[in-house]
């Protein structure tokens, strides 16, 4: 997934257009870190979720670790949350889940993604991003779909939620 890697793919020799092509490789990873649900190199993200005393899922995963909770007023400023009055786990689909008191919003922080590294992205998902990044470049300003193999490479890494959020 490096500029490298897509002008070999792209058989380009100058650097005269390395940066529509990073351009290009940014907004492929975008796409597919919306098409399989999440970041695909661990970072830290974070999230607002309501309370209400029930479980509330974190919006990407698979989650690597939860950090910092905090309660959240009205005016946005956030403060420190005790221990005691939340509850965090990440379970063994790798979903980050929060419980806070009601009325309570609280911002958590955690870390999120496929793999520890851009070394550790499955090889189907960066051909996939090498692939449609190529596809940008070829087609430019027409409106075509992707195509068809590059998300059937990333579709069995998709993680989809039919449940509605609710913890099982």
């Amino acid at each position: 997934m490096t500029l490298e890697e897509a002008k070999a793919y792209l058989r380009v020799e100058n650097d005269a257009e390395d940066a529509q092509i990073e351009a290009m490789i940014a907004a492929a990873r975008e796409a597919c870190e919306g098409f399989v649900g999440g970041p695909l190199v661990r970072r830290e993200l974070t999230a607002t979720v309501a309370g209400g005393g029930s479980w509330q899922r974190l919006a990407a995963a698979p989650v690597w670790s939860i950090g910092a909770v905090e309660a959240v007023d009205a005016a946005g400023v956030a403060t420190p949350l005790a221990a005691e009055r939340y509850a965090i786990d990440i379970d063994a689909r790798g979903e980050g889940w929060v419980r806070a008191p009601a009325a309570t919003r609280v911002r958590v922080s955690y870390q999120a993604g496929l793999a520890a590294g851009p070394e550790g992205v499955p090889q189907s998902i960066a051909q996939g991003v090498i692939r449609l990044a190529a596809h940008l470049y070829t087609v430019r300003d027409t409106a075509q779909a992707p195509p068809a193999a590059v998300t059937a490479l990333w579709r069995p890494w998709r993680r989809l939620r039919i449940d509605g959020g609710a913890r099982p």
